[in-house]
């Protein structure tokens, strides 16, 4: 896989669980005491004395984990109190095991509601864990609201309450937790669409399940860690030349948007392509030359004029400040029938559909760049539903157009046929023009250094988000694309 961290679904979660139990003898119960003490011992790192611990508890082994936590800050001398939600009569198991052991040993436990509280002390949400099948509803949704405006830090065990495991969704309402402690397996959700904003900082066991568990559930998910996609990038030779790393072409810039072209075209140049050549407005040249006199710029008027351009180029990026004018048509029509290796953003990608000349078949020699509103025009759909299960939309871009598809947002999704693979560098600094652009300009200079799609796509969101992640240690207001150019070249040693 192209991560070395698996991200799990919550179905493949419970595979995971009930292979440990069931063929390798692991006890549900200690699994269960063994989550609860990795939960109060990260607890503790963050808040080492707290006044007291307010534990949420559904009816479900999220609320077994979070009873055995209450007996065990008890007897530690931190004064718990569980708040049961739900109808005692419908736990069952091993979470109550746990809720009769926490009441033998003295554990206070009130209904929710019957006491508020309090701003002092630690929440601990388990509630809802991963089993929620839909959205948050009565008392529960009154406990989400209590959590969340009552002033207390909040550790969720799993996975916050009201967020959706498989997707980051949240559905309907959700715990906002300091810190998620999750176990055996990392869940996808954690990662992309709104989950950031509610998992705080997220800490992962894996309870001591034995690696064979592990192969037992097949994954095709997996997170994204720079350092090893960097050590694939095969070292240049001593007699090097610039022909040796490939010729990109970058394709757009109509009028009022010279900028993304000559944008994508310095991060092409930055990230080792060794020639990099735009076409576009013969108005823009002049200023695509003065900023970055390396790159060779053509003006063309035609699509006709593109042709000698694309003949002598070996990959293509096509869209950033392109525009949906005739003259945008003539030459996105002109790239897609060279049929060479290319980079799909912006305009191109709204073109792409809205024009049934262009062709939009499947290829396997491209990677297509959509931000969730371009997804949506992709898909046939809207926005709103691809921001419900991104990695269901990802995958849907794959199979409907081929090559890669990488889906931009929180938590960027890059899908090639048999994975998908999550790159959760960035910040919401990179919510600026320019960054798209810099990104295709990124990605084809790693096609032209002959790394494939694949390991393009996946190398250049890490490189293109932690890039942006250095630059913002100056603050992330006011972060600008251009920006990343130093870092992309730094971190690319």
């Amino acid at each position: 896989m192209l991560g070395i961290e698996p991200l799990y679904t919550a179905e493949e979660t419970r595979a995971l669980d009930r292979c440990a139990i069931d063929d390798y003898a692991i006890p549900g119960i200690r699994l269960m005491a063994r989550a609860a003490e990795t939960a109060l011992r990260h607890l503790l790192l963050s808040w080492p004395q707290p006044q007291s611990l307010q534990v949420l508890c559904g009816t479900g082994n999220n609320g077994g984990d979070g009873y055995l936590m209450a007996d065990l800050a008890q007897k530690r001398g931190i004064p718990a109190v569980v708040h049961q939600l739900g109808d005692t009569a419908r736990i069952s198991g091993d979470a109550l095991r746990a809720r009769e052991l926490a009441l033998a040993n003295g554990v206070p436990v009130v209904p929710f509601g019957s006491q508020a509280l309090s701003p002092e002390g630690v929440i601990v949400d388990a509630m809802l864990g991963t089993g929620l099948g839909g959205e948050v509803r009565g008392a529960y949704r009154e406990a989400i609201t209590a959590v969340n405006t009552c002033g207390a830090p909040v550790l969720a065990v799993d996975i916050p309450s009201g967020l959706c495991a498989d997707s980051g969704r949240v559905l309907g309402s959700a715990v906002r937790a300091e810190l998620t402690v999750t176990f055996i397996g990392l869940k996808r959700g954690l990662f992309t669409a709104a989950a950031p904003d509610y998992t705080g900082s997220v800490q992962f066991s894996d309870l001591e399940v034995p690696p064979e568990v592990y192969a037992e559930v097949p994954v095709r998910c997996s997170r994204l860690e720079l350092g090893p996609l960097l050590e694939r990038l095969p070292a240049r030779p001593a007699n090097s030349h610039k022909g040796m790393y490939g010729t990109v072409l970058v394709v757009g810039g109509d009028y009022g948007m010279a900028g993304a072209a000559a944008m994508a075209a310095e991060a092409a140049l930055r990230c080792g392509a060794g020639l990099v050549q735009v076409a576009t407005r013969p108005a823009h040249v002049a200023a695509t030359v003065a900023r970055t006199p390396e790159v060779m710029a053509h003006g063309v008027d035609s699509g006709a004029e593109l042709a000698p351009l694309l003949a002598s180029a070996d990959v293509l990026v096509v869209g950033p400040g392109l525009g949906q004018s005739d003259w945008s048509r003539q030459l996105l029509q002109q790239a897609c029938a060279a049929e060479k290796p290319t980079v799909l953003d912006a305009d191109a990608l709204t073109l792409l559909v809205a024009d049934d000349a262009l062709g939009a078949d499947r290829r396997d020699n491209w990677i297509l760049t959509p931000h969730p509103g371009e997804a949506a025009r992709l898909l046939g759909c809207d926005t709103a539903a691809v921001q419900n299960d991104r990695f269901a939309a990802a995958a849907q871009l794959q199979q409907r157009f081929g090559g890669v598809a990488v889906l931009k947002g929180n938590g960027t999704l890059v899908a090639g046929d048999a994975e998908i693979a999550l790159c959760d560098y960035g910040n919401p600094g990179m919510a600026s023009g320019g960054m798209g652009d810099v990104l295709s300009g990124v990605l084809a200079a790693l096609l032209a250094q002959a790394v494939s799609p694949l390991e393009a796509a996946a190398l250049g969101v890490c490189l293109h988000g932690a890039a942006a992640d250095i630059a913002a240690g100056q603050g992330e207001r006011g972060l600008a694309a251009t920006d990343l150019m130093p870092h992309l070249r730094a971190l690319l040693q």
